[in-house]
């Protein structure tokens, strides 16, 4: 299930995507600091470039490639974004 970010508060974004820049796995190689990670995310979200996945079996939140996400979740939420 995709969760368009406009809908979680802004705190609640903010950790959101401190959790996800922090996590093993997303070091890119330079010695970015974790704020500067944060502010790719959230541009790349506003560009649509990455989306927020909510897998309801786990309650876990994760970011995906928009290129990866199966195209029916995605008109399911373009569709939940003009209501």
């Amino acid at each position: 299930m995709l969760i368009p970010y406009q809908m979680l508060e802004a705190d609640t974004l903010q950790r959101l995507l401190e959790d996800f820049a922090s996590r093993d796995g997303t070091d890119n190689g330079h010695a970015d600091q974790l704020s500067s990670r944060v502010v790719q995310l959230r541009r790349q979200l506003e560009r649509k470039q990455v989306v927020i996945v909510f897998h309801p079996d786990t309650a876990e939140t994760s970011l995906a490639a928009r290129h990866e996400v199966p195209s029916e979740w995605l008109q399911a939420l373009k569709y939940s974004n003009e209501t």
